[in-house]
């Protein structure tokens, strides 16, 4: 035998007998007693979840996340999802998908295990939107700002028509105030006042705010979550026209779109709520084929519409437009012959958001909101 495989062979021995010497639990530091116990410690878990930006914050509804934890005497980790199983990784870093439809709030745990068993834990809670509809996110605003409204999205709506007041006899003052608008604590505040105020030449009792996205679409899903003023003679809406509305004032007639008048333009009112018929919301259509007290409307009564949010949805497709409250459809928009008078709505639309003051406020009305958690549209 070679001296080379003779030495090889020793060695080969002493690792033999080291291993069966030390045990299979002697696998970290030793002192006088034994192995060292090692805890890790300084625990980092950072949450990315995929597709989120200022206007998706919660994701692009794939339901992804990257999970990154970091520890000082870390050896491996374990994630676990809500009450699920712990995943194992020795890197740190675990992709995971959520599947439960809608935007959902979930608790990440993750521990790090130190190379003599010993762990330490984390957590965080994060938001996560998923959706399994086959229609993507496209715009959106969520409203977790503080303080006046994201002007990127939305337009102050404020120049009187002719003759110095808001159509329907109304009575309110629009501002661009966040006396009348702002947005805290992750809601947007559209408030209704009794005040004196003089603008554009005219003094009127009351003010408040109406909003004009600048996102314009033609066929998707707007969902939007809010609970409503109350108060006799208030009048909130969320609604849509089109925009190649001839408005002086409005947001798309300041871009150079206004080109017909209303109703040519169609207008399609998602949620529409009278103080002097509290808990009963509708929803209609005007077209030139029928506008002002349109045949083409249907609501339902929801008893806690000022004490509850509730969502408030259309579906819009070439074909139908479907109008629901808590995915309670209580109106279907489906002309059988559809032309320029049953149906301009092939062309894009954009959002408004608003309460009106009617003649016949209750006196004793000094103000009321309509607080919005979010506007979403699909497609």
């Amino acid at each position: 035998m070679s001296s080379s495989n003779t030495i090889k062979l020793v060695s080969f021995f002493l690792s033999v007998m080291a291993l069966s010497c030390s045990g299979s639990d002697d696998i970290g530091p030793t002192g006088d007693n034994g192995p060292l116990e090692i805890t890790p410690s300084n625990l980092v878990l950072t949450i990315d979840i995929v597709g989120a930006d200022p206007n998706f914050p919660y994701g692009d509804g794939l339901g992804v996340i990257q999970c990154t934890a970091t520890a000082t005497d870390a050896v491996k980790y374990g994630f676990k999802f809500d009450n699920g199983d712990e995943i194992e990784s020795f890197s740190g870093n675990l992709d995971f998908t959520f599947t439960n439809d809608g935007t959902n709030s979930h608790i990440v745990y993750v521990f790090a295990y130190s190379s003599t068993n010993n762990f330490i834990s984390n957590f965080q809670e994060i938001t996560v939107y998923v959706n399994d509809s086959g229609l993507q996110l496209v715009w959106s605003d969520e409203f977790n700002d503080s303080g006046a409204i994201n002007t990127a999205n939305w337009f102050h709506q404020t120049q009187l028509p002719a003759g110095g007041s808001w159509f329907n006899e109304e009575v309110q003052h629009y501002t661009n105030r966040t006396d009348n608008s702002i947005v805290s604590d992750g809601f947007l505040n559209i408030i209704a006042k009794k005040e004196v105020f003089t603008d554009q030449g005219y003094t009127k009792q009351y003010t408040s705010a109406r909003l004009n996205s600048k996102f314009a679409f033609t066929y998707g899903r707007v969902e939007v979550r809010a609970k409503l003023p109350t108060g006799v003679g208030t009048w909130p809406a969320i609604w849509l026209l089109g925009r190649n509305i001839n408005e002086a004032g409005a947001y798309w007639q300041t871009q150079g779109y206004g080109a017909v008048g209303w109703p040519t333009c169609g207008e399609v009112d998602i949620m529409e709520h009278w103080g002097n018929n509290q808990n009963f919301v509708s929803s209609a259509i005007h077209t030139p084929s029928s506008s002002g007290n349109t045949i083409n409307k249907g609501g339902q009564t929801i008893s806690t519409v000022s004490s509850t949010f509730h969502l408030y949805a259309l579906e819009w497709t070439e074909e139908k437009m479907v109008f629901s409250v808590d995915d309670v459809v209580h109106y279907t928009y489906n002309p059988a012959i559809k032309n320029a008078d049953t149906w301009p709505f092939d062309n894009d639309q954009y959002i408004i958001l608003n309460i009106a003051i009617q003649p016949s406020i209750d006196q004793a009305f000094t103000q009321s909101a309509m607080e919005i958690d979010y506007v979403r549209v699909y497609q």
